[in-house]
């Protein structure tokens, strides 16, 4: 049982790396097979599509903004709790795994976006950002404060010159903060 997990986690490290290099749509089965070294057959054993593949990616991207909202529900809606939806979701997103699941779905938009996967991606999102201002809040502070979020993803995507992945996380979690604050 073991020797199958492993295998399909290698199987969704080299697509996912195929993905982020030469993008979803121009990375083949046939070429996730040979970098791993096995037959299209092998690969069909555990994943029947590059959907099946990415779908297995988001699951877990998924099951971790589930966890953060399951425990954000239960907190009362402060500042504190907003912070720590921040950090908590910085820890993930910056996770070297997770940050390139985040990677591949940010350049690969277009080939995604009628996914199955996106629509529950997408409302988990919109549930995190809503946790991040109250009802009464301006829309200016509704928007600042949504923005926290993104500051996150940003610090992935945007060149910032040679900062290494913790400055790049710590950089933008201090961002992140200000944007919190009133």
């Amino acid at each position: 049982m073991r020797d199958s997990a492993d295998t399909r986690t290698r199987i969704q490290h080299v697509a996912l790396t195929l993905f982020n290099e030469k993008g979803y749509e121009a990375t083949s089965l046939r070429e996730i097979a040979e970098k791993l070294g096995v037959t299209k057959a092998a690969l069909y054993y555990h994943f029947k599509s590059k959907d099946e593949i990415v779908s297995s990616l988001a699951e877990s991207r998924l099951t971790r903004l589930s966890e953060l909202l399951d425990w954000a529900r239960t907190q009362p809606l402060t500042a504190e709790t907003r912070q720590e939806i921040i950090r908590r979701y910085s820890d993930h997103l910056h996770d070297t795994r997770h940050a390139d699941i985040t990677r591949f779905f940010e350049r690969n938009q277009t080939a995604m976006r009628d996914h199955p996967t996106m629509h529950t991606h997408r409302e988990a999102m919109l549930e995190v950002v809503a946790l991040l201002y109250a009802a009464d809040d301006t829309p200016a502070t509704r928007l600042k404060r949504s923005l926290a979020l993104f500051a996150l993803h940003a610090a992935l995507m945007l060149p910032l010159g040679d900062l290494d992945d913790e400055e790049r996380r710590a950089a933008a979690l201090e961002v992140a903060m200000d944007l919190l604050s009133d």
